[in-house]
């Protein structure tokens, strides 16, 4: 058996049995905490404080697994996310009507829509130059990464765009029955993304790509048009979390979020999303961003550093990464 056969044997054992395992590691991580910390880590605050941090990292890993399950890389999202919400900060800030009325309703809408149409050619753009052009991922992702945060800076000149009308503050800090707004809209993304991929021919032709583009190819899937289209959801995720992010910071940069870029491929591949292609679901994802928000919110009702959540992070990866390869010379 080849190198490369064995380890999509591993990957897809890993797999299999991914959801279940990370199950295990969330009780685990549950019972530690509950007895270190007590009922703090039960209580309403600390539920509520995790569930309004979660969504714009989840919405933004949601983006980086797209383009990791059809073996490339998106390292664009975050750029991307504050071009697009540096967009509708400066329609909201600027061009907002003073009175109440259908026309101040309706700029809202058209800031938001300005902020997915450019979070959507940021994505053709993607998809061109790695689909049409054949330029690596990493390498287009990193240019339109450098472009998008260059513009982004040179428009805002480095500066926060701040002060939001009420109904786009309540997207990133209200509620509904108790349930963080912004979780919701995570909900939305994700229950689509799933289903689209686990039941559409579209998402079995993502999977396809990641596991063997030129067969693929050979087999008569317009893999182009494909990736074109993978991209292009993959930039308007990045758009969704924009919105989230403005709202529930009340104000835009040209810097926001940077730290959450390696953060989204640390949650997919510890969701078994595989770093290679053609693995991976959705519910996976969503368990290892619950993880890693219990880790993260445990430490700082612990008064510890930042961070040591970052290095706990770290090792996480190094050892889900590590195991498919033991495992494997194990089978040899």
């Amino acid at each position: 058996m080849s190198n490369a056969s064995l380890r999509r044997r591993m990957v897809g054992l890993a797999g299999s049995g991914t959801v279940g395992t990370l199950l295990l590691l969330l009780l685990a991580l549950w019972v530690v905490f509950a007895i270190t910390i007590g009922d703090r880590f039960f209580s309403a605050n600390t539920l509520q404080s995790m569930a309004f941090q979660m969504p714009e990292l989840g919405i933004l890993s949601l983006a980086m697994m797209l383009a990791l399950l059809s073996g490339g890389l998106n390292l664009s999202i975050i750029a991307t996310a504050n071009l697009s919400g540096l967009t509708i900060a400066f329609l909201l800030t600027r061009y907002i009507p003073g009175s109440q009325g259908i026309a101040w309703v309706g700029i809202q809408a058209l800031a938001i829509a300005a902020g997915f149409a450019v979070a959507a050619l940021v994505g053709l753009l993607n998809g061109f130059v790695i689909a049409y052009l054949g330029v690596s991922p990493i390498l287009a992702t990193l240019g339109t990464m450098t472009l998008c945060k260059g513009v982004a800076i040179g428009l805002s000149r480095g500066n926060v765009v701040s002060g939001f009308p009420d109904p786009i503050v309540f997207i990133g800090n209200g509620t509904v029955f108790g349930v963080p707004f912004a979780l919701i809209i995570l909900a939305f993304c994700a229950f689509p993304i799933a289903l689209m991929l686990n039941a559409t021919p579209f998402g079995a032709k993502v999977y396809m790509i990641g596991s063997n583009e030129q067969a693929t190819r050979y087999s008569g899937v317009n893999t182009r048009a494909v990736l074109l289209k993978l991209y292009v959801l993959s930039s308007l995720l990045a758009g969704v979390a924009a919105v989230v992010m403005l709202a529930r910071f009340n104000s835009a940069n040209a810097a926001y979020g940077e730290s959450y870029l390696l953060v989204t491929i640390l949650a997919a591949v510890l969701g078994g999303i595989d770093p290679f292609g053609g693995f991976g679901k959705v519910g996976g994802l969503m368990l290892a961003l619950i993880i890693l928000q219990v880790i993260s919110s445990a430490f700082n009702l612990l008064n510890l550093s930042q961070f040591l959540t970052l290095a706990i992070w770290g090792g996480i990866l190094i050892v889900v990464a590590a195991v498919p390869h033991f495992a494997g010379k194990m089978l040899r």
